[in-house]
């Protein structure tokens, strides 16, 4: 029996557990009603908690929850894992799909509390996505227009408490930053503009 029902309260708190929860397990947490009571603004929110997640582990502040658009269920989620993992491309969005497994992304929403990178905009028409929610384009934007004209479906939502996050982080780690988005070659041999 699941503990989160179309009763429950939907709080920060919930969503804290729903985001540190494995996807695999989420079934025993929430049932059907619960998750298709959520609403895009909740589904932001557990990616932004996943997000500062990874700010606290070190790392940069990036979170990705991917739903199916039909149960609303939750299928994978992730956060930005380059300097826990050591690793150039665990941005929040591969970690999510990684998440997910091989699934038929044409049927889900994915929800990522900053605009994607170049390799993450790329993976996600590649692979089909129907729609993409964006949490920041504050901070960063700029292949939402990408998308589109790859039929994938883009809508913004800024969370604010995200971009206030992200921000935090660029001015505290403005190289972390760079590495992020282009690779330590950007940080280890700045252009002149």
């Amino acid at each position: 029996m699941a503990i989160l029902t179309k009763n429950t309260q939907v709080s920060d708190e919930v969503l804290a557990v729903i985001a540190h929860m494995p996807t695999r397990s989420l079934p025993t947490l929430m049932n059907a009603e619960f998750s298709c009571a959520l609403t895009d603004a909740d589904f932001m929110r557990i990616a932004v908690l996943l997000a500062q997640k990874s700010y606290k582990e070190g790392g940069c502040p990036i979170g990705a929850v991917i739903i199916d658009n039909q149960t609303r269920q939750i299928v994978g989620k992730g956060h930005n894992t380059l300097v826990q993992e050591d690793h150039p491309y665990n941005h929040g969005e591969t970690s999510a799909i990684r998440d997910a497994g091989r699934i038929d992304f044409g049927k889900t929403t994915l929800f990522t509390s900053l605009s994607p990178c170049d390799v993450c905009a790329t993976l996600l028409y590649m692979r089909g996505f129907d729609k993409v929610v964006v949490g920041d384009v504050t901070n960063a934007s700029g292949n939402e227009d990408l998308l589109r004209a790859k039929g994938v479906t883009v809508e913004i939502l800024e969370d604010q408490q995200g971009i206030a996050q992200y921000a935090k982080f660029r001015a505290e780690k403005p190289a972390q930053d760079l590495e992020d988005w282009q690779g330590l070659n950007a940080v280890n041999n700045p252009r002149v503009l």
